[in-house]
């Protein structure tokens, strides 16, 4: 083979000298990721919702004027240093009877959360999440970021919600009206991480009120903890009733994601980066999407964007409220 079928293959190949795919679009250098700004964002937002200092130090759980308040994220009403409530306790409390008026605030507060950001909660204000994120970083020799029956096992949280958070507490209720939070009482792993461990640990008293349950809830969190180091935010993906609420609301929320079609060259870029295994090309504000970001800077053509749309989300044709700019040409 002489110098000149060299290269008229090399001329021939897919992506030449030049980092050109055929059709002559260009593709640039990748971007390098860093997860570390959410990081500390969640990191700092878990500090400040679970500020109560003197929880940590005595024992005992904060029962001031706080309390009445929920918080965007799974961060357990237990917890030593919770100022908030959970809005998935909250809600197994009083959806058995309207005569509670906070049943309507936890309503109208889950809707108005998901109405304006979607799962941005899970991506940055959720401190199970950020749990499950340092979890993942602990290096394992294969990483599973999907297998047979991954997508069947996601509507599982919304079975989870549905029947443990309101059929059960709706139905099986007592004297007052108040429903048993069996999601918190036999499934959840945010409680025994961030309210039963520390409790018991802090007060010797309480561990020999330890039961069944609580040993059931363990064996619960140590799946989790050895799964999230396994597979990205398992508890997120399969479980959590938080998330399955949100993510109703992530194609109309406010806050949205953009594909620009017209940027877009197809490179895969966006899909390999997602931990949530979602393909952003195909929808960019799936259900399951977290909105951690990934994707948009590993778009090396800045093809993806997010804001607070103005108008429908059409591809290559939507703006972002603060791309709206007044037509120049339209004007003279």
């Amino acid at each position: 083979m002489d110098k000149t079928d060299k290269t008229n293959k090399t001329a021939a190949s897919p992506k030449n000298a030049e980092g050109k795919k055929p059709g002559g679009k260009k593709i640039p250098k990748r971007k390098k990721l860093s997860e570390a700004p959410r990081h500390i964002a969640q990191a700092v937002w878990t500090a400040v919702t679970n500020s109560y200092v003197a929880g940590f130090l005595k024992g005992r759980i904060y029962q001031g004027e706080l309390k009445k308040i929920c918080v965007p994220g799974m961060n357990c009403y237990s917890c030593p240093g919770a100022l908030g409530s959970c809005p998935i306790g909250a809600m197994q409390a009083v959806v058995g009877s309207s005569g509670f008026k906070f049943s309507y605030y936890v309503v109208g507060f889950l809707t108005l959360i998901g109405a304006l950001i979607g799962r941005f909660v899970c991506g940055w204000l959720c401190p199970f999440g950020l749990f499950q994120d340092l979890l993942h970083k602990i290096p394992f020799p294969k990483k599973i970021k999907t297998f047979r029956g991954d997508k069947p096992l996601r509507l599982l949280k919304y079975v989870i919600f549905a029947v443990f958070v309101i059929l059960l507490p709706m139905f099986l209720t007592n004297d007052f009206g108040n429903g048993s939070p069996y999601f918190c009482k036999l499934i959840c792993p945010v409680g025994t991480a961030m309210a039963g461990i520390p409790l018991l640990m802090l007060n010797e008293s309480m561990r020999a009120l330890a039961g069944f349950l609580f040993r059931w809830k363990l064996v619960i969190l140590i799946i989790t903890v050895l799964l999230s180091i396994l597979i990205y935010r398992p508890f997120c993906k399969y479980i959590c009733p938080l998330g399955a609420v949100y993510s109703l609301f992530n194609r109309i929320s406010v806050f949205k994601y953009r594909l620009d079609e017209t940027k877009c060259i197809s490179c895969g870029a966006c899909s390999r980066v997602c931990k949530m295994n979602i393909d952003p090309t195909k929808n960019c504000n799936s259900p399951e999407c977290i909105r951690c970001g990934l994707c948009k800077k590993a778009c090396p053509t800045d093809a993806i964007t997010y804001g607070f749309i103005s108008g429908g989300v059409k591809a290559g044709k939507s703006k972002l409220v603060e791309d709206i700019k007044p037509d120049k040409t339209a004007e003279t």
